[in-house]
């Protein structure tokens, strides 16, 4: 049995921000994240057409902007002038986009952590990887505890890890696959972050075995938070931040 790499972050992670609470991936997203008490928050990257890390989930800008079309085809000079609260609420109107400078400036002054999730606009996993790991790399140079950088996306893991090795990686897995164990081997993760219902005593085992942290995505209630933690699994990401105690 491999020993497990040393685990800096709590166990309760907040989903975007906030949740459902606040338009998601934004700035307000966090503070009221952090209002709640929560001390670690996931969030998604992706590059602007000239380069810009920011924080987006879809590939399309229409769900969570007042824009429209592409987000990875448009400069981060248009980018900034959307508005990304009023589809939340009144309360978030003309709220922006943030770059993940911003927050990661925000999260290191405040002594909070970040799981980056890498969400590459399609045909650019590499190049998306390599930019958010090199970025992340620098803006948290000397820091104590790094992000965590995840995704779905071999390739972007892959672009991760050249551009810096150093940084912890985890793979996110939605459905089933053989192949998982030695995809997270091959690709130098630290952990593996499943759809919750993919944890159960034969793949924790093996997961442990490989000295690979377990951390399960979105869990939303307390039955499914019990028998992760009974599993020992090692965090949850919810959007819950109303509900569970991120200090439990």
């Amino acid at each position: 049995m491999n020993a497990p790499t040393p685990w800096p972050y709590p166990f309760w992670i907040a989903h975007r921000g906030a949740g459902k609470l606040a338009p998601e991936n934004t700035l307000a997203a966090f503070r009221l994240g952090a209002q709640h008490g929560w001390r670690m928050f996931e969030c998604d990257a992706k590059l602007s057409s000239d380069g810009v890390v920011l924080l987006m989930h879809d590939t399309e800008l229409a769900r969570t902007t007042t824009g429209q079309g592409n987000a990875g085809e448009q400069p981060w000079t248009a980018l900034s002038q959307l508005d990304a609260g009023s589809w939340h609420s009144r309360a978030y109107a003309g709220e922006p986009l943030p770059t993940l400078a911003l927050v990661a400036r925000w999260c290191i002054a405040n002594g909070l952590h970040l799981n980056i999730e890498i969400k590459p606009t399609p045909g650019t996993a590499l190049a998306t990887g390599r930019a958010v790991a090199a970025l992340a790399s620098r803006l948290w140079h000397g820091q104590r505890v790094p992000p965590l950088l995840t995704s779905f996306d071999p390739q972007a893991l892959t672009g991760a890890q050249e551009a810096a090795p150093l940084l912890p990686r985890g793979l996110l897995l939605d459905q089933p696959d053989p192949a998982w164990l030695d995809l997270a081997r091959k690709l130098g993760c630290s952990a593996v972050v499943c759809n919750h219902a993919l944890w159960n005593a034969t793949t924790v085992a093996a997961a442990r075995a490989a000295g690979l942290r377990m951390l399960s995505y979105t869990v939303n209630d307390t039955p499914t938070a019990e028998r992760l933690i009974a599993l020992g699994t090692d965090g949850i990401i919810t959007d819950r931040v109303d509900a569970f105690c991120p200090a439990g």
